[in-house]
């Protein structure tokens, strides 16, 4: 499975999250970090799908998403240590870690994988 396959609807989850956040609490962190890091990660996926239709990797675009999802890990993590709320913290921090796990293995075997020409 490629990087961006999960990247972009990962980016467009936390942009919701976002701005779901703001319309219910007024939270302005929660607006500039969903919506801040989402569009990163939306971006780093299209990278990665235009090199990928180059048939090249985008290693920079996997290190961005892999620093992403890792903060969000530890920052998501720590919030719901402190308030031990699933919603969103602890949904986040497991959506994060799992992402993260996924881009160090797509990092560890080499990114996304292009297909030979068959002939």
């Amino acid at each position: 499975m490629h990087d961006f396959c999960f990247t972009i609807p990962y980016g467009l989850i936390l942009i919701g999250g976002g701005i779901v956040g703001f319309a219910k609490k007024g939270s302005t962190a929660s607006l500039a970090g969903g919506v801040g890091t989402g569009l990163l990660l939306v971006s780093a996926g299209y990278l990665s799908l235009k090199a990928f239709e180059k048939k090249k990797n985008s290693y920079f675009a996997i290190v961005i998403e892999t620093v992403c999802a890792a903060v969000l890990t530890a920052v998501m993590a720590q919030r719901y240590m402190e308030t031990s709320k699933i919603m969103p913290a602890g949904i986040v921090a497991g959506i994060s870690a799992l992402m993260t796990g996924f881009y160090l293995y797509k990092i560890a075997t080499g990114g996304n994988q292009i297909p030979t020409k068959a002939e």
